[in-house]
């Protein structure tokens, strides 16, 4: 092979990309424009990588399918960077697919690294966990191996499981040290800094306090009556009843969660649940088909008993009643902690990872916008959402993530 090309690869896989410039800028083939174009997106100028990568990937034509499924991987990278998340898993698979059949391991393996990174953005979690295993990590590049560390991590997090993502994000942590490529390694500070922020609040008989992630496993894992709002789940011990789709119950199930031990006045319970300013009989009766809807999705861990005001529960479990909340409630609060990861973010991207509609994701940005909480920039397709600092939004580690609940 040709020892520019060489010379040229050797430097972007340290993270040099002016020096692999020097040696393939004034060159026009198929493999040269490829590594300009990876050149480029190190260099953060992610539309001309994109331009570089689809020329080359057309030179190569289909002579060279492994070199056109390396551009498409590459391209699939700075899509994920982008948060343009539309195709990027299918194109990586597809990709994947040639470079295993080419013999090419080391390339199908970063892949494969690249579609866990995607699952977990979009709180796939088993799917990302599955198709970690679908590959030799020993394959990965170096620099791979810390980004699949941090997937590794994010799993575990996202599972609220400590000791896992600690041990994995201190394997980042030597593996970026390892490359000695400055960005790797303040990613994975990153990294670190958002798994020592507090990831929810313990709110219980009127006082609230801010639990580390480790507290929070914790708690799950006690025998205590938990209201897990960050999940939209009542948990006691092994046994998990979803609110996920009755946000009604979850607010009536708060409100007598963060009263426990004394009762809800009806009109407290109204106020919360249906926003009624003023209650008559209508609101009275609806509230009494909702409080026995309730009953009967609380039954494996808890009762409720009416009194003279209103409701009291009652749990099953004898380690008390609490409720676990966001870090800041606000509206919208999904959107932002999406966003404070710094990227920028496409609607659409937004829509996929919260799953929900585009046009509801649309509706929330726009109501930010108008709050001056975030801002767009580009046109059309290439329109993005950024924000700047969100106090209270250092993760979204416990963004509701739907095969997780159990």
């Amino acid at each position: 092979m040709d020892p520019l090309i060489i010379a040229a690869a050797r430097a972007l896989s340290a993270g040099d990309p002016l020096a692999a410039l020097k040696r393939v800028a004034l060159r026009d083939d198929p493999p040269s424009v490829a590594l300009r174009g990876i050149a480029m997106a190190q260099l953060g100028d992610l539309p001309r990588a994109r331009e570089l990568l689809r020329a080359a990937a057309r030179d190569f034509g289909q002579k060279d399918p492994a070199a056109r499924a390396r551009c498409a991987v590459a391209e699939a990278e700075i899509a994920l960077v982008s948060r343009d998340l539309g195709r990027a898993l299918e194109t990586l698979n597809t990709a994947r697919t040639a470079l295993e059949a080419s013999g090419d391991s080391r390339n199908a393996a970063h892949a494969g690294y690249l579609a866990a990174r995607y699952l977990l953005l979009i709180g796939r979690i088993d799917e990302a966990e599955k198709m970690l295993g679908a590959f030799d990590a020993r394959a990965l590049p170096r620099a791979s191996q810390v980004g699949r560390e941090l997937v590794v991590a994010g799993i575990a997090i996202r599972r609220i499981r400590t000791a896992p993502a600690r041990a994995a994000l201190e394997r980042a942590r030597l593996a970026a040290a390892g490359t000695g490529i400055p960005a790797l390694a303040a990613e994975v500070e990153q990294a670190v800094r958002a798994f020592g922020a507090p990831a929810a609040r313990f709110v219980a008989r009127g006082a609230e306090r801010p639990l580390q992630l480790e507290e929070v496993e914790t708690l799950l894992a006690s025998d205590t009556l938990v209201v897990d709002a960050c999940r939209n789940v009542v948990r006691a011990g092994a046994t998990t009843v979803s609110l996920a789709t009755r946000p009604v119950l979850l607010a009536l199930m708060r409100a007598l969660a963060e009263a426990w031990p004394d009762d809800v006045a009806r009109e407290t319970l109204l106020k919360r649940a249906f926003r009624a300013r003023h209650a008559d009989e209508t609101h009275r009766a609806r509230l009494r088909v909702e409080i026995a809807r309730l009953r009967g999705a609380i039954k494996p861990l808890a009762t409720l008993s009416a009194t003279r005001e209103g409701f009291v529960l009652r749990p099953r479990a004898t380690g008390g009643v609490a409720v676990l909340a966001p870090p800041v409630e606000s509206d919208h609060a999904g959107v932002l902690a999406l966003l404070a990861d710094g990227e920028a973010w496409s609607s659409s991207a937004l829509a996929l990872a919260l799953s929900v509609s585009p046009r509801t994701v649309q509706r929330a940005l726009e109501d930010l916008a108008r709050g001056s909480r975030v801002e767009a920039f580009g046109r059309g397709r290439a329109r993005r959402w950024i924000t700047s600092s969100v106090p209270g939004f250092p993760t979204s580690l416990l963004l509701p993530a739907a095969d997780i609940l159990g």
